[in-house]
């Protein structure tokens, strides 16, 4: 029976395959590949998280552009086991009964347990059993619902399972700060008594994206689970969660260096620190990249630094055949979905992300006759992503990007996949030639994908955001900037001049560069892509954690 825990890593998501859908976005990207090295790295952890029945949903294009989604069924037997333990949280002054699964994720060196809390017991009324049904899912009163089976119920199911020690409990994002409040009841109320045992990493640079309660609703749901002086720790106004994780952890950290210094700002606190993301570079390096680093890189599975020292040993062919085996798995899955004319010899743009409005999806687009003019049958462009159901901008765009395809047509082909789950990115990070990613400035907290594809061989286009800021600087060769270097003074300036830009990268700088007789110039550049992995690795990320946060409670 465990006892002691080193890290208890609590998270509302988390994507560890597209068959066990309990996850959104790249918040679950991250936590999975977070997990996958503490398996690697044997750290003694634990993950938290929730048992969704429906997280991601599936996507339907339609051919005017417009798309419909529906849920993904799963069941948790096919993949999780059932723990025999159960827990209760208070919610609206009623007993809910929480449940556990548990799957063992195997690393290089060591397993870890992840835990899947779950309301979905035939003890608990039918709307207390769907708290766990839809992740993110109804309104206010839901997602505190949700958040208090996730903190509470969280820590409460951990001491059921056995952990009589946790030295530290990581809370990624503000989603899971009730947690604090059950180590409060655990420890007297004693503020200080909680605050050296939690670390707190934020992922949002933007005030809207931070959960905040009515303190009306709040009491409503949670009852007296919330401390006297709640006001004190989560804010005077409002219950904010960010807030109170902060008031309860030792440390804060943002997800990039930009990302830290926006969030000193926005949250008011100069002590904010950061680790910058990382990515899995077993999980996301195709076979033909593997086997090619096992060749010529040997070590590199369990010492991923060694991508940046041996990059340049990579022989330019053998890159080469093992970048186009990808480009050429993906250029047929495209020409199978959309009946589009690909070519594997074409150079390739690759854009895949949540299509939210601060990343600019359509930013290739603000100027059609002038990508016309750049394009002259010279590239092709894959867009994935996928838009909230309820969220009319992002299924515009989608509908938009579709209708440009057909007005570019002759010019440049456009596809966009439907369903950008796990699967299709390791499809489309390892055949991209170029992977472009066009944040609003300083609204990129970090971003993964284009580590993804740097693994791979993929040069990165992108706004001088989140991590390629950090990138970029340690290696220019390794892609391209968006953004002129002059100041605008209005969004619309801003979004003009970048487009500009983007257009002027790619007609002068890009094509060229993959034009150029032999690839040279190319190949050099996708080894120098491929050793910024040495740093941007989800490894480095883990031991950054270990030092700064996990083991030093200063």
């Amino acid at each position: 029976m465990p006892s002691h825990l080193s890290v208890a890593y609590f998270t509302m998501e988390i994507g560890l395959e597209s068959a066990i859908p309990t996850y959104a976005g790249g918040l679950g990207m991250l936590a999975a590949d977070l997990m996958r090295s503490c398996a690697d790295t044997k750290v003694n952890a634990a993950c938290v998280t929730g048992c969704w029945r429906y997280g991601y949903l599936h996507q339907e294009l339609h051919p005017d552009g417009t798309q419909s989604y529906s849920e993904v069924p799963w069941k948790p037997e096919d993949h999780l086991t059932r723990r025999p333990e159960t827990v209760t949280v208070q919610v609206e002054g009623r007993t809910v009964n929480v449940g556990c699964w548990e799957l063992q994720l195997k690393g290089r060196h060591g397993t870890i347990p992840l835990y899947f809390l779950d309301t979905n017991l035939p003890e608990n009324s039918t709307a207390d059993r769907d708290i766990t049904k839809s992740l993110y899912g109804g309104d206010n009163a839901m997602r505190i619902r949700q958040e208090i089976v996730l903190g509470i119920g969280g820590v409460r199911m951990l001491r059921a399972l056995g952990y009589s020690t946790i030295d530290n409990f990581h809370l990624n994002e503000g989603h899971c700060a009730f947690l604090t409040l059950e180590l409060l009841r655990e420890r007297g109320f004693q503020d200080e008594a909680v605050r050296p045992s939690c670390t707190f990493t934020t992922h949002t640079p933007v005030q809207a994206g931070h959960d905040r309660f009515p303190y009306d609703l709040a009491w409503r749901i949670a009852g007296d689970q919330l401390p006297w002086h709640i006001k004190k720790l989560a804010g005077d106004d409002v219950l904010s969660m960010t807030r109170l994780a902060m008031s309860l952890s030792h440390k804060t950290l943002g997800v990039s260096r930009i990302h830290a210094a926006v969030s000193r700002q926005l949250l008011g606190d100069p002590a904010v620190d950061y680790i910058t993301n990382g990515i899995h570079h077993l999980q996301w390096a195709s076979a033909e990249m593997q086997a090619l680093f096992d060749k010529r890189i040997p070590g590199w599975r369990g010492h991923p630094a060694l991508l940046a020292a041996h990059c340049r040993d990579l022989a330019d062919e053998e890159l080469w055949a093992a970048h186009q085996a990808g480009k050429v798995r993906l250029i047929e899955a495209v020409n199978a979905q959309s009946g589009a004319r690909f070519l594997n010899d074409r150079l390739t743009i690759v854009s895949a992300r949540r299509i939210v409005p601060y990343k600019r999806p359509e930013l290739l687009y603000e100027n059609i006759d002038r990508l016309r003019e750049v394009a002259k049958g010279k590239l092709q462009i894959i867009h994935a992503g996928n838009a909230h159901p309820h969220d009319p901008f992002s299924q515009d765009v989608i509908r938009h990007i579709i209708e440009r395809s057909r007005e570019l047509k002759g010019a440049v082909d456009i596809a966009y996949l439907p369903n950008y789950n796990p699967d299709l990115a390791r499809l489309l990070v390892a055949g991209a030639d170029v992977w472009l990613n066009t944040p609003t400035r300083l609204h990129e907290a970090s971003g993964t994908s284009g580590m993804k594809a740097c693994l791979n061989g993929a040069l990165n286009l992108s706004t001088l955001d989140g991590w390629w800021a950090e990138g970029y600087e340690i290696d220019p060769e390794a892609g391209w900037r968006i953004g002129p270097l002059v100041e605008t003074l209005s969004d619309d300036d801003t979004r003009k001049a970048d487009a500009e830009d983007l257009y002027t990268q790619i007609q002068y700088e890009v094509i060229p560069e993959y034009e150029y007789p032999g690839r040279a110039r190319w190949i050099r550049r996708m080894k120098r892509a491929i050793g910024l992995i040495g740093t941007f690795s989800s490894q480095r990320a883990v031991e950054e954690y270990v030092a700064k946060a996990w083991m030093n409670r200063e």
